[in-house]
C-alpha cells in the first residue's frame, strides 16, 4: 500500500478516484476572498465550499465571493450555517434579522415559519449561497442541553415535526437546499459534541416517537440534505456514533426511512470525532457508513486539511478499506444536489405562496413580525412605566457555545440606548454579578437580561439579589424560558436574535 504525499501523486493523476475524493469534501477557508489553493482544488474536482462568519463582511462582498467561486466551477455548492436566531453567519456582527427556531415554535404558525425560511433563503440565494446547514430538527427533550436550546423548535415532537417541514419547504422554495440536522436527534443530550461524545440512552420506542419524527417530516417535505450528529445512541448502534454508523446512516436513514438525498456530516474537527477517531479515519468511516459529504472547516480551514482528507479516502479505497463504488455513489449524490441548485428557482413557499396577511407574498420585515409574535409577557403586581427615562441594562452573560460563537452581539442594550438616551449597559458574570449590577445602576431602573436562567445557578442568584433590592426590575429571558417568570415585568423572547431584542425593547418602552 502506498500512502500519498499531500500535493503529489493524487493531484497530478487527476483520475476519477481522486476527483471523487475531492468531490465529497465540504471544506472551509479563511478570509473574505477565495484563496488560490481553494480555486485550484475546485478545478481538480472539489464541488463544495463551506462559509462561516469569518468569510462574510457585507452582502455585496459575499455575492462577489460566491461569484469568484463560480468562475472556477459553475455548479459549486456554497454551504453556510445560517439558522437565523442565535446562529447567524450572514449577520454575525450585528445579530440576525430573523428569530430562531424556538421563537417560531412558540408562535406555532407554520405559515409564518415557512415565510421566515423563504425570506432567509431568498437573501442567501441573492448572495450566491445554495446550501444551508439548517434547520435544526432536534427535539429539545433535555432542558439542560448546552448546545441545542433555542436552536430547537421546542420539546413537543409533533410541533418540531410540522415546523421542520415548513422550514424545509420555505427554504427550498427560495432555491436553497435545506440540510436538516442533527440526525438522529441531538436534543436529549447534556454534552456538547464540539467538546466530547454525547450519549443518548433511550429505547427504540422513544427514539421513533420523539427524535426521529421531525426527520420523517423533513424527508416527506423533500429535504435535499440531512446532517448527521456525532452522538452515540446505543439502541441504534452500541459501538459507533451516528456519523460513523452504517446501521444508522444506511440501515435506518436510507433503508428504513427511505431517504435518498445527500447525507452530510457535522464538522469532523469537533472533538467527538477528532478526539476519538481523528479526522482522517473518521472521514473514511463516515463515507463507508453512508455519508456523502464531509463537513470540515469550522476550525481546520486550509489546503493541508483538504489534501489530508482527500489522500485518506484515496488510500482507503486502494487498500480495500472503502469500496470504490461507495465513494463514487457519494460523489454522485453531491453532483446531483449541485444540479438541483443550478436549476431555475421559480418556486413559491407552500400552496398559499406566502404568509397570511402579507398580501400573498413574504414581507421583508417578516423576521421582526415573527419576533414580536414570539414574545411572552408576564406583568408583576406593580409595574411602574419606564416613561422615557434612561435605564441600566444588566446583561448576565453565560459562556457562548461554539455553534453560537461569542462575536455576535445580543441583548436589548443597543435598542434601549437608541429609544432611551442616557441608558447605560454592563455585562456581569459570576457570584458577585447581582451586587455589581446594583452598584452600577445607581438610581436608574434596571433591565436584567439573561439566557437560560434555569441552567446557571449564579444567574438565578444575581436575579435574587436584584429583585430583593429592586422589585420593579424588568427581566428579559433570551434563552429557553424554563425558570418561573419574575420581576416587575418579565419578557421571554425565546431567542437572542437582534430582532428579538428589538421586540423586547418595544414592550419595555411602550409599557
Amino acid at each position: 500500500m502506498t500512502t500519498l504525499a499531500p500535493g503529489t501523486t493524487a493531484s497530478s493523476s487527476k483520475d476519477g478516484l481522486t476527483r471523487d475524493a475531492l468531490t465529497v469534501l465540504q471544506p472551509g477557508f479563511t478570509g473574505t476572498t477565495a484563496p488560490d489553493w481553494l480555486l485550484r482544488r475546485l478545478g481538480e474536482g472539489l464541488a463544495s465550499v463551506g462559509l462561516f462568519g469569518r468569510n462574510i463582511a457585507t452582502p455585496d462582498q459575499l455575492a462577489a465571493l460566491t461569484a469568484q467561486l463560480r468562475s472556477e466551477r459553475g455548479d459549486v455548492l456554497v454551504a453556510i450555517d445560517e439558522e437565523g436566531g442565535d446562529v447567524t453567519r450572514l449577520e454575525v456582527r450585528t445579530g440576525s434579522s430573523f428569530p430562531g427556531n424556538h421563537a417560531l415554535g412558540a408562535v406555532d404558525d407554520v405559515e409564518l415559519t415557512r415565510g421566515v425560511a423563504f425570506e432567509l433563503g431568498r437573501r442567501l440565494a441573492e448572495c450566491g449561497v445554495n446550501l444551508n446547514w439548517a434547520p435544526s430538527a432536534d427535539v429539545n427533550a433535555n432542558p439542560d442541553n448546552p448546545v441545542i436550546g433555542v436552536r430547537s423548535f421546542g420539546a413537543d415532537p409533533a410541533l418540531v415535526a410540522r415546523h421542520t417541514a415548513a422550514y424545509v419547504d420555505g427554504m427550498q422554495a427560495a432555491g436553497v437546499a435545506a440540510c436538516t440536522k442533527h440526525f438522529p436527534g441531538h436534543g436529549d443530550t447534556g454534552v456538547d459534541s464540539h467538546h466530547d461524545m454525547p450519549r443518548i440512552d433511550v429505547g427504540l420506542d422513544v427514539l421513533h416517537a420523539r427524535d426521529l419524527a421531525p426527520f420523517r417530516a423533513a424527508i416527506e417535505a423533500g429535504s435535499r440534505a440531512v446532517m448527521s450528529a456525532h452522538i452515540l445512541v446505543p439502541a441504534l448502534d452500541p459501538d459507533r456514533p451516528a456519523t460513523l454508523s452504517r446501521r444508522i446512516l444506511t440501515g435506518l436513514l436510507r433503508e428504513e426511512m427511505g431517504y435518498d438525498g445527500l447525507i452530510v456530516t457535522d464538522g469532523m474537527e469537533m472533538q467527538a470525532i477528532a478526539g476519538t477517531y481523528g479526522i482522517e479515519r473518521g472521514s473514511v468511516l463516515a463515507i463507508a457508513a453512508g455519508a456523502d459529504a464531509i463537513c470540515v472547516g469550522g476550525g481546520l480551514a486550509d489546503d493541508d486539511t483538504v489534501l489530508r482528507l482527500r489522500d485518506a479516502l484515496v488510500t482507503a479505497v486502494r487498500a480495500g478499506e472503502l469500496p470504490e463504488e461507495r465513494l463514487a455513489d457519494a460523489a454522485a449524490r453531491v453532483r446531483s444536489l449541485a444540479e438541483w441548485t443550478s436549476a431555475p428557482a421559480g418556486r413559491t413557499p407552500g400552496a398559499s405562496g406566502g404568509v397570511p396577511g402579507s398580501g400573498g407574498g413574504v414581507s421583508s420585515d417578516i423576521g421582526l413580525v415573527a419576533a414580536r409574535r414570539a414574545l411572552t409577557v408576564t406583568r408583576g403586581a406593580y409595574v411602574p412605566p419606564v416613561a422615557g427615562a434612561p435605564v441600566h441594562v444588566a446583561a448576565f452573560s453565560p459562556v457562548a457555545n461554539i455553534a453560537v460563537g461569542d462575536e455576535t452581539p445580543w441583548g436589548v442594550g443597543a435598542e434601549l440606548e437608541r429609544l432611551l438616551p442616557g441608558t447605560t449597559t454592563g455585562s456581569y458574570t459570576g457570584p458577585e454579578a447581582g451586587a455589581q449590577a446594583l452598584a452600577a445602576a445607581g438610581e436608574h431602573r434596571i433591565v436584567a437580561v439573561v439566557r437560560d436562567e434555569h441552567r446557571h445557578a449564579w444567574m438565578a442568584a444575581a436575579l435574587d439579589t436584584l429583585l430583593a433590592a429592586r422589585p420593579d426590575t424588568v427581566v428579559v429571558e433570551m434563552g429557553v424560558p424554563q425558570a418561573s417568570p419574575r420581576g416587575g415585568l418579565h419578557i421571554a423572547t425565546h431567542g437572542a436574535a437582534r430582532v428579538c431584542g428589538v421586540a423586547a425593547a418595544e414592550v419595555i418602552v411602550g409599557g
